[in-house]
């Protein structure tokens, strides 16, 4: 998502760039294309319009540093504004002191309305240690009930259901059982329909009425555009909704409901749906979506995904195995299954400052992990720890049990010899020792219980390597003199 306006506006800027010095004539025709960029992208015409106007005053109106480049400021200030039009927000679920928070979720049918259900019900215990309960309270779509059942079965997370009954009823019982079970937050699936009707809306008003929710979070389908902010207008004026949750945000939309909605609704957007999984729910972060438009990657969210991806605990023992060259294809297999967890490589490659731009247009076959896990998967744990023993015969028998070909299996024994062969530059190079001395962490051998040489009475794990590098020294020094002597 964003692929097509993020295109755009870095080539605006590259064009305003080249143009030297900025004057009002040049930064009118970039801003006019910024907003045929913005518009192409499904965004709003008046918010769209009232966007630009902003930051054309700002530019116009704003001294020019010498220091930096002119077209640079351009930047920042459109940043400043896409921050502010889509936040800020705020992701807490606001508690009740009487009794559990209540989510109510409403939307149109076929937003993905039951599925963020139990996505936000996961988020909640995961992330902020919540006890959910999942309520079905739609009765008008066939398997409806049945659906969150089954979410809630795979989730561990209860789900309160009746066979017969209205849904304001339901809903209503549905608090009075969550209090008495323990279950702090309590996560409404409301009904929805093909569009807006007044049956819809007279149920849902009925539904606020009784159980008085904290939270009424507007499930839409970010790939229907200004559809969706229009049916999340309508729903603000019944019900006066307190945020909005966009699913399908991994797909190809053009991003322009993400950047109109608050404008038009007033209400900002909370969650973002990122995949099908039911953990691949996120907090919303304008700063992020807007660094991530402007080409500048979002290495704060990169950070995130890493350390839910891979604990520190691993993260060490990866360190301690490429400093002592005992990095193994297994290990190597662990570090592409840690990668899958953390979502799809051309979305992590957008986070990185600088690449977003020139991954459009770029094929990335994240099918070829599968086909080196299999490879890896086909060889014996003592072929693994030890690539070299793989003869001919090994190869043909491995390229066999894998599906591929025996030239796959040629590339990847090729490719893993020079990666450790990188590795081996890098330690030569003093890489690792200035990576530890930058975050002033402790030796490997410390975070491992493997320590070679003491630390003396009181000193510290950076004055030791100091010393150390000083003994080093002196020795060097002592054996140049030998040498002279004879």
């Amino acid at each position: 998502m964003f692929e097509s306006i993020a295109g755009s506006l870095q080539g605006v800027f590259r064009k305003l760039g080249l143009r030297g010095r900025l004057t009002e004539k040049n930064i009118a025709e970039g801003l006019r294309e910024v907003r045929t960029a913005l518009l192409s992208a499904d965004v709003n015409y008046k918010v769209a319009k009232e966007f630009i106007a902003k930051v054309q005053e700002k530019a116009l109106g704003q001294d020019l540093i010498k220091s930096v480049r002119a077209e640079q400021q351009i930047v920042k200030i459109v940043y400043d504004e896409l921050v502010e039009l889509m936040g800020p927000t705020d992701t807490t679920i606001a508690q009740d002191a009487r009794g559990p928070a209540v989510v109510m979720m409403v939307g149109l049918q076929g937003g993905g309305k039951t599925t963020t259900c139990g996505k936000l019900a996961e988020f909640l215990r995961k992330k902020r240690g919540k006890q959910p309960l999942l309520v079905a309270a739609d009765m008008q779509r066939p398997a409806a009930v049945e659906q969150l059942k089954v979410l809630g079965g795979q989730l561990d997370i209860p789900v309160y259901f009746q066979e017969k009954g209205t849904p304001p009823g339901i809903c209503e019982r549905a608090v009075r059982h969550a209090a008495q079970a323990g279950n702090d937050v309590v996560i409404l699936d409301t009904a929805g329909r093909l569009h807006i009707d007044e049956a819809l809306m007279a149920e849902l008003r009925e539904i606020q009425k009784r159980v008085n929710p904290q939270e009424i979070f507007f499930v839409a389908d970010a790939m229907t555009g200004q559809d969706a902010v229009n049916s999340a207008k309508e729903f603000n004026n019944q019900l006066e909704i307190t945020g909005v949750v966009l699913t399908k945000m991994d797909g190809d939309a053009r991003g322009g409901a993400a950047l109109s909605v608050r404008a038009v609704t007033g209400k900002p957007i909370k969650f973002v749906g990122v995949g099908e999984k039911l953990d691949n729910l996120e907090e919303f972060h304008p700063d992020r979506v807007a660094s991530r438009i402007l080409g500048m990657g979002d290495v704060v969210s990169l950070v995130e995904k890493a350390q839910a991806a891979i604990s520190e605990e691993e993260a060490l023992k990866l360190q301690e195995k490429l400093l002592k060259d005992k990095f193994t294809l297994s290990d190597f297999l662990t570090q592409l299954q840690q990668l899958k967890r953390m979502g799809g490589i051309k979305d992590l490659l957008g986070m990185i400052p600088g690449l977003g731009s020139k991954l459009k247009g770029m094929d990335v076959d994240e099918r070829e992990m599968f086909k080196i896990e299999a490879m890896i998967q086909s060889m014996t744990p003592q072929e693994r720890s030890f690539p070299e023993v793989i003869d001919g015969s090994r190869r043909l028998r491995i390229a066999r049990g894998a599906g591929r070909s025996v030239r796959d299996v040629n590339e990847l024994l090729k490719q893993f010899k020079q990666m450790l062969k990188m590795v081996g530059d890098f330690k030569k190079m003093g890489f690792f020792g200035k990576l530890k001395a930058m975050k002033n962490m402790p030796d490997i051998g410390e975070l491992t219980g493997v320590t070679k040489k003491a630390n003396k009475p009181g000193e510290t794990s950076m004055a030791k390597r100091l010393r150390l590098r000083e003994e080093r020294k002196r020795k060097k020094k002592h054996k140049k003199k030998g040498k002279k002597r004879r």
